[in-house]
């Protein structure tokens, strides 16, 4: 698979209500390029591939909206919205904030932000100029998975 067909790929399993294959996921995540932590930072919408994954649909029952990425040791990785539309930091959930920092994942180096309170990293590749791919990886999850996948958008100047 090159870069174009996982870009194409990409965006028909982001319309997609699932399952998505992981497998095919992963194909995707090869091909794409690893980004910087500088080259993350500002406000990110997210969203979920719907994999079968334990956490399918628990970011989007607490109101999650994305990320924010300050700088490299400001992340705020649960952006989410209050009742009244608000977006706020959910320190709670998170158990902390995070930081960003170049770690290998896959044999490559690529941004990946670094929970403060939990054994979680998610990784960031680049589908294009306002994309990212994410892998959610975490302590004690085995090289084949399972893993949790999301992309970003990158967000107006208002969230």
């Amino acid at each position: 698979m090159n870069v174009d067909e996982a870009r194409t790929r990409f965006q028909e399993f982001r319309a997609s209500e699932g399952p998505v294959p992981t497998d095919e996921l992963d194909a995707i995540w090869a091909v794409l390029d690893t980004v910087r932590p500088e080259d993350v930072l500002g406000t990110w919408s997210g969203g979920e591939f719907p994999t079968g994954h334990p956490l399918d649909g628990m970011l989007e029952e607490a109101g999650w909206y994305g990320k924010t990425f300050v700088s490299a040791h400001d992340a705020k990785p649960l952006m989410c919205r209050n009742a009244e539309g608000e977006l706020y930091s959910n320190v709670e959930l998170g158990q902390g904030e995070a930081s960003l920092w170049t770690v290998e994942f896959r044999g490559e180096s690529t941004a990946t932000m670094v929970y403060d309170g939990r054994p979680v990293f998610d990784h960031f590749k680049r589908v294009d100029g306002t994309t990212l791919m994410g892998i959610m990886n975490a302590k004690g999850v085995p090289p084949e998975g399972p893993y949790y996948y999301f992309f970003l958008d990158r967000a107006g100047e208002d969230g």
